[in-house]
């Protein structure tokens, strides 16, 4: 399943997610303007939520009641970006994206692309994704939260770097 999505440029309010036919699939409520949480629904609810913990860099994807689906932390690497999703007892899944690439990949165990997700630009403009799922362990909705915990991440690391920190 193919389905599009962004943040806000004040990184609040609600967003759409779109499928490839230009129809609602559901929608992004970006809590705030002064943190990263976000809540994720299809067209019936919540589905799930995603955060970063307190005073850390590891982004949690909790399910509409609470619980813990899985946790996202950056890896350190030199040429690329590179972060791990730990979804539990699914499995560890690496997402992945060449030096100067907007095109991530997520494999699983074996390295078998799962999913993937790029940055485009055309249809929502800046911060606007689209991704491909082909997970069978893995939600749909879980993943457009993991995708926007690793753009989380990343305007993270940007924002540190402009400041010399």
């Amino acid at each position: 399943m193919e389905l599009y999505f962004r943040d806000n440029f004040f990184n609040a309010g609600y967003t759409e997610i779109m499928n490839h036919q230009q129809e609602q699939a559901g929608h992004l409520d970006l809590k705030s303007a002064f943190g990263s949480s976000l809540d994720v629904f299809d067209n019936s609810g919540l589905i799930c939520s995603g955060k970063f913990r307190m005073l850390s860099n590891r982004w949690d994807v909790t399910s509409a009641d609470g619980r813990e689906w899985g946790v996202l932390r950056a890896r350190i690497s030199f040429f690329s970006k590179k972060y791990e999703y730990d979804a539990g007892p699914r499995g560890v899944y690496d997402v992945s994206v060449p030096a100067f690439s907007q095109e991530y990949d997520i494999t699983g165990m074996g390295g078998k692309i799962v999913a993937s997700f790029r940055r485009t630009s055309g249809w929502f403009g800046s911060g606007a994704f689209v991704l491909d799922n082909k997970s069978e362990q893995l939600d749909t909705y879980e993943l457009i939260a993991v995708v926007m915990g690793v753009h989380a991440i990343n305007k993270r690391r940007n924002s540190a770097a402009g400041s010399g920190a």
